[in-house]
């Protein structure tokens, strides 16, 4: 039952809950970054280099070995231009990653420096003690008897 228990106490906390948050978040932003790198930008990139799709860009290293219209032996290729894509896709990953976390810290920063320029309320007197009250009451008194 301890590693029940045990188990339990590492699943909920608090850092691993946001770390499962962060994943799932991650994981979609990565297919809408994936998107916008192969349906926007990487057509545009193969327009520049003359009309080819850029994901099938490569380089034929061994030609497929045929037996009239049958492929007995596919070929070997390097294939760059998925290579170019998935790096692409890292680079504006990176970036977003980059920015965001900037744009944590700014907000932390600026959080901090309003919490030092914010005075800090004055410390009320301490309220006197039992003997200084005494002493006082007695000091009243005499300057009353004059």
């Amino acid at each position: 039952m301890g590693f029940l228990s045990d188990f339990k106490a590492f699943a909920m906390k608090g850092n691993v809950v946001d770390m499962a948050v962060g994943v799932i978040i991650g994981g979609a932003f990565g297919k809408i970054v994936t998107s916008v790198v192969s349906d926007i930008i990487m057509p545009i990139v193969g327009l520049c280099v003359g009309g080819v799709n850029t994901s099938d860009l490569k380089v034929v290293l061994k030609e497929a070995v045929m037996e009239g219209e049958e492929v007995v032996q596919e070929a070997v290729t390097w294939n760059y231009g998925a290579f170019v894509q998935n790096v692409i896709d890292f680079l504006i990953i990176a970036l977003s990653v980059f920015l965001m976390v900037k744009a944590i810290n700014k907000m932390t920063d600026m959080t901090k420096k309003k919490e030092e320029e914010a005075p800090a309320a004055p410390e009320p007197e301490p309220e006197p003690s039992a003997e200084e009250k005494l002493l006082t009451e007695i000091r009243d008194l005499l300057k009353n008897q004059k």
